[in-house]
């Protein structure tokens, strides 16, 4: 079943087009993982499925329904969460109080302190719960953000470079998190600049430049493709 549909999706501030005619597919239970430079439109293009901004043109389907007009709010309680690149939680509140939030707002049918506590164990940070999230390592801070998106029950969870800055150990437990989110039966859609990250979870990967959709493909296949090469290693990489 398709979860997500955008169609011709467009977002422009003035003269600058940020996200250009992206159409694309996510079914229902995949992991699908998005890669581009820096200024492609990666983060706008999750904005424009969060309902953070409008697009100019274009239109976004949810599970069937047109939610082109619905707010970030409405979208959350239907089911679509995400994350951000800097993670930024409540610092003075307790690791179950700042996961609590989410549940609270969320769609959970379970009520928030069961989701809260379910999430804790997901994302391991149950050893945590009590600390405060202000005292967090940055790979705890990671997890966090991942979580608190969590907790709203999303069917679609939109993850925005959770990976960066971590070492290689720290990736791993990461991945690992990611695995078990993804295993749980939520549909994940990962920006990732630690591209070897992404080759190990994603089952598609789409490539995106200047705002436009340039590549759509198996991990197996992303290095040859001509247009990746030259996005990533000079225009006449493929000669």
């Amino acid at each position: 079943m398709t979860l997500l549909t955008l169609e011709n999706l467009s977002k422009s501030y003035g003269a600058l087009t940020v996200t250009d005619g992206i159409s694309l597919d996510v079914g229902q239970g995949e992991l699908v993982g998005i890669l581009g430079p820096n200024g492609a439109g990666k983060t706008t293009l999750f904005n424009l499925v969060a309902g953070i901004v409008r697009p100019n043109s274009g239109q976004v389907l949810f599970k069937g329904q047109n939610i082109t007009a619905q707010d970030a709010s409405t979208r959350c309680r239907m089911g679509i969460s995400r994350s951000f690149q800097i993670p930024n939680p409540f610092n003075g509140m307790r690791v179950f109080e700042n996961i609590l939030v989410g549940a609270t707002f969320g769609r959970n049918a379970t009520g928030p302190e069961a989701r809260a506590t379910e999430v804790l164990e997901l994302t391991g940070l149950k050893r945590r719960a009590n600390g405060r999230a202000g005292a967090l390592t940055l790979l705890e801070r990671k997890r966090l953000e991942m979580a608190r998106a969590l907790a709203t029950d999303p069917s679609l969870l939109l993850l925005d470079e959770i990976a960066g800055g971590l070492t290689e150990h720290e990736c791993q437990s990461l991945l690992a998190a990611v695995r078990d989110v993804h295993g749980s039966g939520v549909t994940i859609v990962w920006i990732e600049h630690v591209v070897h990250a992404l080759l190990s979870v994603a089952k598609r990967l789409i490539v995106v430049d200047f705002g436009r959709k340039i590549a759509d493909v198996l991990p197996a296949e992303i290095l040859a493709s001509n247009d990746v090469q030259s996005v990533y290693m000079g225009a006449d990489a493929h000669v």
